[in-house]
């Protein structure tokens, strides 16, 4: 029997004073400045256009002139902040290989990626590098065991960490990783929800039958704010400059709070199936299988996906982005899989070889999930014990159906 490593995110609050809270502050927005100043410089490249992607390279380009434009910020999170630079310039050398126009990196999210050189982990509290100095952060554990905390012991090594600032509270996101006698088939054995994304509807619908967001009211409300803000430019007043600010901002925050919402939706529907894994697709697969999706429903996708990321990690459930064909097209029921473009017609898909017939969003979210155990299945990373989340129970790789039990 081989060993095998397990690797998992621990999600702990943290409770911080009012200096501390500062120095935490001005330590994000440095870490975003050396980010951005890493990936501005990659982004321009070389004389021939291509984008640096080398973490080497781009050290040695930047890291001086990032650490004397930040005050010194401590010189591991310069390095981590390079490293996410590096890992999304990449990632737009990938879109362009696809074929894809990618727009430059941006680096907004309130984080700050943690070496074991920058953070030290005791039995009550961490300490963590800041602009000036380290402070110290105690943990704040609830009062009963969900899977984060779980994760949160002695078995589990703790390794590098992401510190998240949202709502006012601050939050680690450590992985933590221990060794097991468990077979490698056995390591990814869990349950899937399946989601599928859409630019009109339900914005999610998911493998177990729920209906998440209403992407019409979505869409509505962005073309009310566009009109109104057409109006405003017309007008060309400063008053009607300030006016038009002030609804952007209102917007932005209406809708980051429905995404957050539709979001919170998915993790309390893997929650209430037991699921240890969200299935979605990657985001190019969707710009493509979805044509006419704006830039702002593309958006609204990222932002769904990223929010689901981070909420579900809280409870120890893994978000995994696949490239499936034919979700929409396919028949997915276990015995047909019948595949043809005629399958589906707007919300409703009928299949041509079986007769089933299913909401069209539905029959693509089952798709989406058994996808995943598809992929785990081939690669010996999962076996007829994963799972995917259905209605009324669960469905393995190999179609063995189980009720759910009450």
């Amino acid at each position: 029997m081989d060993t095998v490593e397990l690797r998992r995110t621990a999600v702990v609050k943290l409770d911080v004073g009012d200096d501390a809270h500062r120095l935490l502050q001005e330590t994000i927005e440095r870490f975003k400045q050396a980010a951005q100043m890493a990936a501005d410089d990659g982004w321009n490249g070389t004389e021939d256009g291509y984008i640096v992607t080398s973490k080497t390279e781009l050290h040695d380009r930047t890291y001086d002139a990032v650490r004397e434009a930040t005050d010194e910020l401590n010189a591991d999170l310069v390095c981590a902040a390079r490293n996410r630079a590096a890992d999304a310039l990449d990632s737009c050398v990938e879109k362009r290989k696809d074929g894809e126009n990618p727009s430059k990196p941006q680096f907004t999210s309130d984080s700050v990626v943690y070496n074991l050189n920058a953070i030290t982990y005791y039995d009550d509290y961490a300490t963590l590098a800041t602009v000036d100095g380290r402070i110290e952060a105690e943990y704040v554990l609830p009062d009963e065991d969900v899977p984060p905390t779980t994760y949160f012991c002695e078995e589990w090594e703790k390794r590098e960490a992401t510190l998240h600032h949202r709502d006012g509270d601050y939050y680690l996101h450590i992985a933590v990783v221990k060794e097991t006698d468990t077979e490698p088939e056995d390591a990814e054995n869990g349950t899937v929800l399946g989601v599928d994304l859409n630019v009109d509807g339900h914005l999610a619908v998911t493998s177990s039958g729920a209906f998440i967001g209403n992407a019409d009211y979505l869409n509505h409300k962005r073309r009310e704010y566009e009109k109104r803000r057409g109006k405003l430019q017309q007008t060309g007043t400063r008053s009607a400059h300030l006016t038009m600010n002030s609804l952007g901002g209102r917007f932005a925050n209406w809708s980051e709070d429905y995404l957050h919402r539709v979001s919170k939706g998915l993790v309390q529907e893997a929650l209430a199936h037991d699921c240890t894994h969200i299935a979605f697709e990657k985001l190019k697969h969707i710009r493509k299988r979805i044509s006419n999706a704006s830039k702002f429903q593309q958006w609204a996708f990222r932002r769904i996906q990223e929010y689901t990321e981070y909420k579900a990690a809280e409870y120890g459930i893994a978000v995994e982005k696949i490239a499936p064909q034919y979700t929409s097209q396919r028949c997915s029921h276990v015995d047909c899989s019948f595949t043809h473009d005629d399958n589906r017609d707007g919300d409703e898909f009928e299949c041509l070889k079986c007769g089933r017939e299913y909401h069209a969003d539905y029959n693509a979210a089952k798709n989406i999930a058994r996808k995943l155990l598809q992929n785990w299945h081939k690669s010996g990373s999962g076996g007829v014990t994963s799972h995917l989340a259905l209605k009324s129970g669960t469905l393995n790789v190999n179609g063995i159906y189980t009720p759910t039990t009450v």
